[in-house]
């Protein structure tokens, strides 16, 4: 819940950052600062060097600059942060695909309550989001699932490290986009977008929703089922939508309200487990001793 809270926040946080700064530049500021310097004191997690690359292309342009990209073209932090959760099914799926993963009636009757939710706080939204901005939110939760199965695929077990040296691979192709689509622009611009507000954006998405959401996300995929994991992710649009009321003042109607609701009632039923007997005993003997 942690996790999802400091993600939920990122996004209208990230939106007082693009208020000054390009949205790709922006991006790969963030990720140049989580590899360096810490790249020099954390070794190379011991895993094939593709899959460190392939996370770092995924997650940082696939993901979060298209995100960014995407707010600055008129979707709003709230919207993005539901429009993102499709991910959440688009990982159910993989996980059933890939590593055989059972989804429960349960996981499904919780999913479609959550799909009901989700869809109905963006069919009541108010004024026109530019269509290409929601289609690159769509994309990058495509790729938020992609992301998942690559830490699930890879086997990694040093997931700060592989966070870190993945951090390295997004700056330079971030940049490149920036510069082709407007040149010198957004960099020369970049001394004076610097201001005391960018710089707070810029610290929280570096050290609380990379370093420490990422890391805690990727723990949590290496020691349960994608399928589980992945339902968890529906609190971030709630913490989301909040946060951007209180800090981007962005309004949330009653009927809003409601689908939120829906969406945590979904979550709860998409989570629920029966703990088998022998579960429960070793439990108590734990909890005993």
């Amino acid at each position: 819940m942690l996790v999802t809270l400091v993600w939920g926040l990122n996004f209208p946080i990230t939106k007082l950052g693009l208020k000054s700064i390009d949205p790709f530049v922006l991006t790969g500021i963030r990720f140049a600062l989580a590899a360096l310097p810490l790249l020099f004191f954390v070794r190379r997690p011991k895993v094939h060097f593709g899959y460190v690359v392939a996370y770092g292309v995924i997650f940082g342009l696939g993901m979060w600059g298209v995100i960014n990209y995407g707010i600055q073209v008129g979707v709003s932090p709230g919207i993005a942060s539901l429009i993102v959760q499709l991910s959440v099914f688009f990982t159910m799926g993989w996980g059933a695909l890939l590593f055989k993963e059972r989804i429960g009636g349960t996981q499904v009757v919780g999913a479609l309550f959550a799909l009901m939710g989700l869809g109905g706080i963006i069919s009541v939204q108010q004024g026109t989001h530019a269509v290409f901005g929601v289609l690159l939110i769509v994309l990058s939760a495509v790729a938020w699932s992609v992301g998942n199965v690559i830490i699930k695929k890879s086997g990694v077990k040093e997931i700060f490290s592989f966070m870190v040296w993945s951090s390295l691979i997004p700056p330079v192709p971030l940049f490149v986009i920036a510069w082709l689509s407007k040149g010198m622009t957004p960099f020369e611009s970049l001394v004076d977008g610097l201001n005391r507000v960018a710089v707070v954006s810029i610290a929280f998405q570096v050290y609380l929703a990379t370093h420490f959401a990422y890391w805690g996300w990727n723990s949590l995929l290496k020691m349960y089922p994608v399928s589980t994991v992945a339902p968890l992710s529906l609190l971030i649009p709630v913490f989301g939508i909040i946060s951007s009321v209180l800090i981007v003042g962005e309004k949330v109607s009653s009927i809003e309200v409601g689908f939120i609701l829906i969406i945590i009632f979904g979550l709860g039923i998409g989570l629920y487990r029966k703990v088998p007997v022998k579960g429960v005993e070793a439990i108590r003997r734990s909890s005993a001793s």
